[in-house]
């Protein structure tokens, strides 16, 4: 570009030093020549800005070019560590999301194991719900033991003491007392010697004192306390000629209701006497329990005892309430399933009792009825006769 300017401004100098040497000189000045150098150097001036501006527009143009080039490049670049970042990201948090889904899977798995590990508890509850269920049948067999000895006794059935007369059967209860059950008194009159449970037979703490009848000769009390409450003194059997009169046989009738009721009777105490009595064998952790509570551990309970241990083992027991904070709840919800069921048995076992009352209470209402009972006229005998 500059030297486009000086060539034009060459060609401007020369046609004026042209002009003024021939004006000098006597020469003509042609005023086209003039314009012909002005107007040459115009054009050269107007090409050269034109050139000037052509490779001003180029060298924009081609800046232009290398700016966006170098720009899209960069956002090139730019957009494909974002990918590479986004990327990167989806792997770790696939990553992550793998690793955390295992691990809760693996804790849902240890869970599901323990839930359904046995717990020992489970193991001890089994073994006391045995234990009741054999001291129960146990019961039923001590009670119907009892009621063979104490029916024939209420009949005066042949072979007991009032089978022979009223006089027998008082003597005997009587020599049963001074054998068993003597007293101070007793011993001061002569009648005996002091018996180390004296008048035992006529205390209630014989029957009642306890959970568990610890021996035959505690089990002996409880039923001759039961005999002294109920019956002490039989009376005396319908024999021979009086049982074919036609007053022994009213009488026979009346007797046959009376030994009904007195067997009703012994039948509710000698299931009281069963319940109390030894009858099943007691584990080492019942023992424990019943150490802990401060009582003598037997080893052998009564089913009341041992339905009693499991009672107070979920209620007071502290080894079973350690255990039942650290049981996980699907073992809890056993727990509480075994209790249901305890509970029914325990209904179960009340609504047979309650059968005993309401039998109890039916005889005592027909008596009752009986006693009150009077003829309104005492009507004559009718006589038969054929027409």
């Amino acid at each position: 570009m500059k030297k486009i300017l000086l060539s034009a401004t060459a060609v401007g100098l020369v046609l004026a030093f042209t002009a003024r040497e021939a004006q000098a000189g006597g020469y003509p000045v042609f005023d086209a020549l003039l314009d012909a150098a002005v107007e040459a150097m115009q054009k050269a001036l107007d090409s050269a800005i034109t050139g000037i501006g052509d490779k001003i527009t180029g060298a924009v143009s081609d800046m232009n070019k290398s700016v966006n080039q170098v720009l899209t490049d960069g956002f090139t670049q730019e957009a494909n560590y974002s990918k590479a970042q986004i990327g990167a990201q989806e792997q770790i948090t696939d990553a992550s999301n793998m690793a955390m889904a295992r691990v809760q899977r693996d804790m849902r798995n240890r869970q599901i194991a323990d839930e359904h590990i046995t717990n020992p508890q489970m193991c001890a509850d089994l073994d006391n719900q045995q234990a009741i269920t054999i001291a129960a049948g146990q019961s039923w067999k001590v009670a119907t033991g009892i009621e063979n000895v104490s029916d024939p006794r209420g009949e005066a059935y042949p072979g007991q003491p009032a089978y022979y007369g009223s006089a027998q059967a008082v003597q005997a209860i009587a020599q049963l007392h001074l054998q068993r059950y003597c007293s101070q008194p007793e011993a001061d009159a002569g009648l005996c010697t002091v018996s180390q449970v004296p008048n035992a037979d006529q205390r209630a703490t014989s029957l009642f004192q306890e959970a568990t009848l610890d021996s035959q000769d505690a089990v002996n009390a409880a039923n001759d306390f039961t005999t002294n409450l109920i019956q002490p003194i039989v009376p005396a059997a319908l024999r021979g000629d009086q049982l074919t009169s036609v007053m022994g046989q009213d009488e026979a009738v009346r007797r046959r209701s009376y030994n009904a009721r007195m067997s009703l009777a012994h039948s509710i105490l000698d299931y009281i006497i069963a319940v109390f009595s030894p009858s099943v064998p007691l584990t080492d952790l019942q023992k424990q329990q019943m150490t802990n509570q401060g009582l003598t551990p037997v080893d052998k309970a009564s089913w009341i005892q041992a339905l009693t241990l499991d009672v107070e083992r979920r209620y007071s027991d502290v080894n079973y309430a350690a255990q039942l904070q650290a049981m996980p709840p699907a073992t809890v919800q056993r727990e509480i399933a075994t209790e249901l069921a305890e509970t029914n048995y325990i209904m179960l076992q009340t609504y047979k009792t309650q059968l005993l009352n309401a039998s109890s209470n039916a005889a005592t209402l027909a008596a009752s009825t009986e006693k009150n009972y009077s003829e309104a006229v005492q009507m004559p005998t009718p006589s038969m006769s054929s027409n």
